[in-house]
């Protein structure tokens, strides 16, 4: 038993390695604009969302022949929201209104993708892709607001999809859900938020 699950690890090696070597890598520059907001654990303010961007490299690594890889980055990304801290007494007492929280990370994603190329010579033109995973931030500064104390970083999950033109250029539109807080207040030690923002991106493959 133990040499037949040998025997099966070493083959699935060999394949994983095969598959690897033939994988096609290539990575090209990225931005877009984003539409951020703040989701809060109570609904205690009003919150709106705000413009953003974001902008990068990208790589991608495709499997030949299943259609299968995986998408890396790193991007700067520039998120946020509009938080009316002046409806509540707490902060309107020490002179806050209507607050533009700005936030500036580092992202680094982390994507499994799919991209459909059995179109009979129609995906040298268009081929539709989908894609999804964990996205690692790093906070690297935020606007001035002395009513939030601020994380160093975030995950959040990512899904999106899109379409591949001449190959070379990929406009994707994704939805980000953030999974762990972005920010708390420091007047309420359990009012804390995270970040969701819809993006769309442009990118251009050089290889």
């Amino acid at each position: 038993m133990t040499k037949t699950f040998k025997t099966a690890i070493l083959c699935l090696l060999a394949a994983l390695c095969s598959l690897t070597a033939s994988a096609q890598f290539r990575y090209g520059a990225i931005a877009g604009p984003n539409l951020s907001s703040l989701k809060f654990k109570q609904d205690l303010v009003t919150v709106s969302h705000t413009p953003g961007a974001t902008a990068g490299i990208q790589g991608e690594l495709m499997f030949p022949g299943i259609g299968f890889g995986v998408d890396m980055g790193l991007f700067y990304n520039m998120l946020g929201a509009k938080v009316n801290l002046g409806e509540k007494k707490i902060w309107a007492s020490e002179g806050y209104g209507d607050v533009r929280v700005a936030l500036h990370y580092l992202q680094i994603p982390f994507h499994l993708r799919f991209k459909y190329t059995r179109l009979n010579g129609l995906e040298e033109k268009i081929a539709p892709l989908v894609f999804g995973g964990p996205d690692f931030t790093i906070l690297m500064a935020h606007g001035k607001c002395d009513a939030f104390k601020y994380a160093g970083g975030e995950l959040g999950l990512t899904a999106g999809g899109g379409v591949e033109l001449f190959r070379n250029w990929q406009v994707t539109v994704s939805y980000t859900w953030g999974m762990t807080y972005a920010l708390k207040t420091r007047l309420l030690e359990d009012f804390s938020a995270r970040n969701r923002h819809w993006t769309l991106r442009v990118a251009y493959f050089f290889k």
